[in-house]
Protein backbone atom coordinates (compact mmCIF):
# COMPACT_ATOMS: atom_id res chain seq x y z
CA UNK A 1 0.00 0.00 0.00
CA UNK A 2 2.49 1.85 0.58
CA UNK A 3 3.86 1.77 -2.95
CA UNK A 4 0.69 3.94 -3.79
CA UNK A 5 1.38 6.66 -1.76
CA UNK A 6 2.87 10.45 -3.05
CA UNK A 7 6.38 10.20 -1.40
CA UNK A 8 6.06 13.31 0.56
CA UNK A 9 2.81 11.75 2.75
CA UNK A 10 5.64 8.50 2.85
CA UNK A 11 8.11 10.54 4.75
CA UNK A 12 5.38 12.46 6.81
CA UNK A 13 3.78 8.88 8.24
CA UNK A 14 8.13 8.05 8.28
CA UNK A 15 8.77 11.07 10.99
CA UNK A 16 5.76 10.76 12.57
CA UNK A 17 6.40 7.02 13.86
CA UNK A 18 9.67 8.44 14.61
CA UNK A 19 8.45 10.83 16.82
CA UNK A 20 5.96 8.48 17.92
CA UNK A 21 8.75 5.86 19.17
CA UNK A 22 10.88 8.44 20.97
CA UNK A 23 7.96 10.10 22.59
CA UNK A 24 6.66 6.51 23.47
CA UNK A 25 9.75 4.60 24.98
CA UNK A 26 11.46 5.84 28.12
CA UNK A 27 14.50 3.27 27.45
CA UNK A 28 17.55 5.64 26.86
CA UNK A 29 20.71 4.70 26.92
CA UNK A 30 24.25 6.55 28.91
CA UNK A 31 27.28 6.94 27.46
CA UNK A 32 29.32 9.15 29.91
CA UNK A 33 27.37 12.58 29.67
CA UNK A 34 25.83 11.34 26.33
CA UNK A 35 22.21 10.08 26.31
CA UNK A 36 20.36 8.66 23.57
CA UNK A 37 16.99 7.35 23.09
CA UNK A 38 16.62 3.30 22.90
CA UNK A 39 14.07 2.36 19.66
CA UNK A 40 14.24 -1.08 20.97
CA UNK A 41 16.05 -3.54 23.06
CA UNK A 42 16.31 -7.40 23.35
CA UNK A 43 18.67 -9.59 24.62
CA UNK A 44 21.50 -9.60 22.75
CA UNK A 45 21.49 -6.19 21.70
CA UNK A 46 19.41 -2.78 21.18
CA UNK A 47 18.60 -0.48 18.46
CA UNK A 48 18.83 3.64 18.35
CA UNK A 49 18.10 6.11 15.68
CA UNK A 50 21.09 6.01 12.71
CA UNK A 51 22.57 9.29 13.42
CA UNK A 52 23.35 8.06 16.82
CA UNK A 53 27.47 7.73 17.27
CA UNK A 54 28.75 3.88 16.88
CA UNK A 55 29.36 3.53 20.89
CA UNK A 56 32.01 0.53 21.94
CA UNK A 57 32.69 -0.03 25.41
CA UNK A 58 31.04 0.26 29.11
CA UNK A 59 27.50 1.93 28.63
CA UNK A 60 24.59 2.26 30.74
CA UNK A 61 20.65 1.52 30.22
CA UNK A 62 17.96 3.19 32.25
CA UNK A 63 14.23 2.76 31.74
CA UNK A 64 13.61 6.48 32.87
CA UNK A 65 15.20 7.25 36.11
CA UNK A 66 15.48 3.39 37.01
CA UNK A 67 18.91 1.66 35.89
CA UNK A 68 18.29 -1.37 34.24
CA UNK A 69 21.74 -3.26 32.70
CA UNK A 70 25.30 -2.39 32.55
CA UNK A 71 26.30 -3.83 29.22
CA UNK A 72 29.67 -3.81 27.40
CA UNK A 73 29.03 -3.16 23.46
CA UNK A 74 31.09 -4.65 21.04
CA UNK A 75 29.33 -3.70 17.33
CA UNK A 76 27.47 -1.57 15.13
CA UNK A 77 25.93 -1.57 12.13
CA UNK A 78 23.96 0.09 10.57
CA UNK A 79 20.14 -1.23 8.97
CA UNK A 80 18.25 1.34 7.58
CA UNK A 81 17.14 4.03 9.21
CA UNK A 82 18.70 2.08 12.60
CA UNK A 83 21.60 1.76 14.04
CA UNK A 84 21.81 -1.83 15.41
CA UNK A 85 24.24 -2.30 18.50
CA UNK A 86 25.43 -5.88 20.23
CA UNK A 87 26.22 -6.97 23.66
CA UNK A 88 29.17 -9.03 24.58
CA UNK A 89 27.82 -9.03 28.20
CA UNK A 90 24.67 -6.91 29.40
CA UNK A 91 24.56 -7.36 33.89
CA UNK A 92 21.38 -6.48 35.36
CA UNK A 93 21.77 -4.11 38.09
CA UNK A 94 20.21 -4.83 41.17
CA UNK A 95 18.75 -2.28 43.68
CA UNK A 96 19.72 -3.86 47.05
CA UNK A 97 22.96 -4.67 48.00
CA UNK A 98 24.43 -8.29 47.27
CA UNK A 99 23.92 -10.91 50.25
CA UNK A 100 27.13 -12.20 51.60
CA UNK A 101 25.08 -15.95 52.76
CA UNK A 102 22.73 -17.87 51.80
CA UNK A 103 19.21 -17.13 52.49
CA UNK A 104 16.73 -19.82 52.71
CA UNK A 105 13.57 -20.72 50.55
CA UNK A 106 10.94 -20.29 53.36
CA UNK A 107 11.51 -17.09 55.09
CA UNK A 108 8.81 -16.44 58.02
CA UNK A 109 7.05 -13.15 57.93
CA UNK A 110 7.30 -12.67 61.61
CA UNK A 111 8.69 -14.19 65.08
CA UNK A 112 5.71 -14.76 67.85
CA UNK A 113 7.21 -14.99 71.21
CA UNK A 114 5.71 -16.85 74.24
CA UNK A 115 4.40 -14.27 77.27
Amino acid sequence: MSDFLPEAVRKGLEEAHKAMLRKSKRLCVHDGDDVHRVLRLWESGFALEATAPPLRGFIDIYDGPRHLYSCLVVSSEQEGEERVYEFKRATPVSDRPALDFAQDDFVPAGLLTRS
